[in-house]
This record gives structure tokens, C-alpha cells and sequence, in this order.
């Protein structure tokens, strides 16, 4: 019998107070979810990234609508008994309102998790004032007050271009105060920062690896203070790595070697069982 989604909500609360970081990849579909599942990962997270580049768009605040985003939590919630929490964008408009939309709606989709990011999606203007930031937050976390779903805050500056340090701290320490369960700065660019980041705040801390460049360990990032850890779209571009390369051997060699190396049918089939 399937957990329930209170069920999955406690237990993946629990992964969030017991010692020690844990990794929550991200699957962008049903069948990648359930291979995740069957490796032995507690938990997944969806990537906003991954699901753009499978149906032939950019990543970008403007790729994908909520309509589009709930039914891919959908389809990978059904694929998994694991919790599953998503990349909610910045909540699919600059309203506090559409936030507390966007939640409920993921709620409703059979998530236990979700992120809203300070991210605007314009380059003349890339992050939300910190006022409306921190209401967007709030106005959130209202939302899951009562509801089995642990809200993460994302502060976007380093991979916006805003190398600031002590303006990301400030609005994760705004976020946590107006009620968020979780803290995320991704593009974080070195231990001493991640640690920093750590030490300033008392909820959870989640980083994201498989960026170009960064590439510590579990093991060096719970040193430093790392509760969790996911990967954004680095699989999916894993992913499309290797279908890139075999279709580049096949053109560019006439040969087709890159099956050796590809799952077996067999595998493949039992995996999606």
C-alpha cells in the first residue's frame, strides 16, 4: 500500500532533523523518478530546468506556466512512494497571491515540498525588492500552515549575477523569520560561503551540485553545515550529454558503440515496472 502524502510529508521532515546531509536528485519525469527511487535515494525534488529542456525549451523563469509545472508533479508524484518536493519558480507571478496559489496548488499536485525563489525573470531587474520578497515568502508559508508540505526560500542573487554575500544572508534570515522551513542559495561559490550561510541561519540549509565548477562531496558539505542536497538540472544535462555523444558518434563515425555503454532493454523495462 502507497504512504500517504502525511505519511510522505513526515518522512521527509524527518530527513531534515536527523544528523548529517542527504541528496534529494531530481527527476523530470516519471520514468527518471522511478529509476532514483529504485537506486535507494529517500527523496526527490523536480527540476524546472530538466522539464524545459525535455519538451524543447530554454530554462528561464518564462519556459514553463504553473498548469504545465503541477501536471509534471503529477506524473513523477504517481511515478514514486518517495516525498516528493518541486521547483515552484518564483511562485508563476510577482504577487504574494500568485505564491499562495502556486502552493496550494502544489499541495493539491501530492507534493510535501516546494521552492519559491526572489528571482524576477528580468534582466534589467533580476531580484524581487526585499520587501516584496520577504511577503512573498510569508504569504506562503501561510498558505502551508497546517498543510503537510515544508516550504523552501530561494535567494537567487549568486546565479543572478549579484555576487553579495551579506544581501543573501539578510534575506535568508528575513525568510527564515517570515516562516520558511527550509534556506537555499544556489551558485554559493566556495565551503567558507556555504559555511557562512550555515551558521547564519537556524533552519536547513539546501545546496545544489553538478554546476560547473563546484564539486564537493556529501560529506564536505555536512562538514560545513549542509542539511541537504540536490541537483538541479545537472542530470538532465547528464542526460542529454550522453544522447548527444552517441548521436555524435553515429554522425560524425558511421559507428554505433555508444549501445555498449547505453541500459540494456531488459533493465530499462524492469526499472519501469
Amino acid at each position: 500500500m502507497s504512504p500517504t502524502q502525511e505519511e510522505k510529508y513526515l518522512a521527509f521532515k524527518k530527513l531534515h532533523e536527523r544528523p548529517g546531509a542527504f541528496v534529494i536528485p531530481n527527476p523530470w519525469n516519471a520514468g527518471t523518478a522511478k529509476i532514483l527511487s529504485s537506486l535507494g535515494f529517500e527523496a526527490l525534488a523536480t527540476t524546472s530546468a530538466g522539464m524545459a529542456f525535455a519538451t524543447g525549451r530554454k530554462d528561464g523563469l518564462a519556459a514553463l506556466n504553473l498548469k504545465e509545472t503541477l501536471a509534471n508533479c503529477r506524473e513523477i508524484v504517481a511515478a514514486t512512494d518517495l516525498p516528493v518536493s518541486a521547483d515552484l519558480e518564483d511562485g508563476f507571478g510577482a504577487a504574494p497571491e500568485n505564491c499562495v496559489e502556486t502552493i496550494k496548488g502544489g499541495i493539491g499536485a501530492g507534493l510535501v515540498g516546494g521552492s519559491i525563489e526572489d528571482a524576477t525573470g528580468d534582466p534589467e531587474n533580476p531580484i524581487y525588492d526585499f520587501d516584496l520578497a520577504v511577503e512573498r515568502i510569508h504569504a506562503a508559508s501561510e498558505a502551508c500552515r497546517g498543510q503537510p508540505f515544508l516550504l523552501t526560500a530561494r535567494s537567487e542573487n549568486f546565479i543572478r549575477g549579484r555576487l553579495d554575500l551579506d544581501d543573501t544572508i539578510r534575506r535568508l534570515q528575513a525568510f527564515e523569520r517570515a516562516g520558511a522551513d527550509v534556506l537555499f542559495a544556489p551558485g554559493l561559490p566556495d565551503l567558507d560561503a556555504i559555511n557562512t550561510v550555515c551558521e547564519a541561519v537556524s533552519k536547513p540549509v539546501n545546496v545544489v551540485m553538478g554546476l560547473v565548477g563546484a564539486t564537493f562531496s556529501v560529506d564536505e558539505l555536512a562538514d560545513v553545515g549542509v542539511k541537504r542536497i540536490s541537483t538541479g538540472g545537472s542530470m538532465a544535462r547528464a542526460a542529454l550529454g550522453g544522447f548527444m555523444q552517441a548521436a555524435t558518434e553515429i554522425k560524425e563515425q558511421g559507428t554505433f558503440t555508444y549501445g555498449e555503454r547505453a541500459l540494456s532493454n531488459k533493465v530499462a523495462n524492469d526499472l519501469m515496472s
